[in-house]
Formats: structure tokens, sequence, C-alpha cells
């Protein structure tokens, strides 16, 4: 009768193997999530961009505020941006490679934005800030496959 060592399991599987696999599927749905999130933000950014140029007056700031732009010209940043988060969600949907590192990038200067935009809607940019933050969070983490190609 063969010995078990430490790391395999009574049918011979490796635990490690199994961690890493449970890792590998959290990672993997958290990066389709996020994908879908950037869809998501990137359709809001676009809504919040139309209403924004069409009418100036859509929006009002709470308070005072250091970061003071024209609400038109926060709607074409908001448009803009909202149409490249849409492709950037659309990209990893599609597993492309280049979308998680651009995904990165884009959710952090969401973050920034929706932190400079905090005077017109502080409850849908507050929002915005932790889903950007999720969305880094889930693409940073799904290198468990990369590291573990065995997995």
């Amino acid at each position: 009768m063969a010995q078990q060592t430490p790391s395999t399991s009574p049918t011979g599987a490796h635990r490690d193997r199994d961690m890493y696999s449970s890792r590998s599927a959290w990672a993997t749905s958290g990066t389709m999530f996020a994908g879908v999130l950037l869809l998501i933000e990137g359709v809001l950014g676009v809504i919040k961009g139309i209403s924004g140029i069409a009418r100036d007056d859509v929006y009002s700031q709470v308070g005072d505020y250091t970061f003071k732009f024209d609400v038109t010209a926060w709607g074409w940043i908001h448009l803009v941006l909202g149409i490249v988060l849409g492709v950037v969600g659309a990209g990893l949907l599609k597993g492309a490679l280049w979308a998680r590192a651009v995904g990165v990038v884009l959710a952090a200067i969401s973050i920034v934005l929706n932190f400079m935009w905090l005077p017109y809607t502080p409850i849908w940019a507050v929002i915005s800030i932790a889903i950007g933050c999720f969305i880094i969070w889930a693409l940073c983490n799904d290198g468990g496959r990369a590291r573990h190609p065995g997995a």
C-alpha cells in the first residue's frame, strides 16, 4: 500500500492545485464581473455626459469646491470616458489581454474624475468610486492562472 504524502489527498489529487483552482475561479468570475461593471460605468458615463452637454443646468453644485468646471465640460469628459470604458469592458468580456491593463488604468482615472465630480452628484460619485476600486482589485487579482499554469 502506497504511503500518502501530506500534499496529496486520498484520491491522489494535489490540494495545492485545488486551492489555486478555486482561487482562479473566483478571480476569473471577478474579472468577468469587472468587465460587466466597466460596461455599466461606460453606459452611465455616456448618459451623464449627454445630459451635461444637452443642458448646462441639469446638475447643480452642492457646495463650494476646489475643482470647478463648466457642466458642459464635465459632460464631454464623462461622454468620452464612458465610451472608452464601454469598449474596454467589452474587450474584457471577450478575453482580450490588453483590456486588463487598460481597465486598471481607466478605472483609476475614473476614480479620480468621480472624486472631482463629487459636488455635482455626491452619492453616485461615491458609488462610482467604489465600483472603480472593485474593478481594479478584480483585474489585479486574476494572475493566479498565469503563476500556476498547471491549475
